[in-house]
């Protein structure tokens, strides 16, 4: 018995639909990051990028559970002296309604070469519509 190593003319990759309409943050991106990276196939192999394409829709209506709308921040840094910007979701969310989607998927992706090739694949859309209707992309339903 052999071990399987997946090779890339071995990956046929596909398109997913998440709709993320009052469905948690962290559940959306789980979902997304496990698509992403192939782990939902049965030839799924850490060392090479066997992921699918994962296109979010109504990225601006994802729910975070809590209190953490108001006390989880987000924290970047200009580069200048003192000026490090320090955000709430509810005003990432108004400045751009697809960071929280983009930042939390891409968390959970390896930090590497194959992680940033991953990452391409991933669109992230505010609304519920998408360009993408000629991929034929099956709709995801989370459990």
């Amino acid at each position: 018995m052999k071990t399987f190593s997946a090779k890339a003319r071995d990956i046929e990759r596909k398109w997913y639909v998440i709709d993320a309409a009052d469905k948690v943050l962290g559940q959306v991106a789980v979902q997304a990051a496990n698509i992403l990276r192939g782990k939902n196939k049965t030839i799924f192999t850490p060392h090479t990028d066997c992921g699918d394409y994962v296109v979010i829709v109504n990225a601006d209506k994802v729910l975070l559970t809590g209190n953490k709308e108001r006390a989880k921040i987000y924290t970047r840094y200009t580069g200048y002296v003192g000026n490090q910007v320090v955000l709430t979701p509810a005003k990432v969310r108004h400045r751009k309604p697809t960071y929280l989607l983009e930042h939390a998927v891409l968390g959970m992706v390896p930090h590497t070469r194959q992680g940033r090739a991953q990452a391409v694949r991933l669109k992230v859309y505010a609304g519920d519509q998408h360009p993408h209707a000629a991929q034929n992309p099956v709709l995801v339903t989370l459990s």
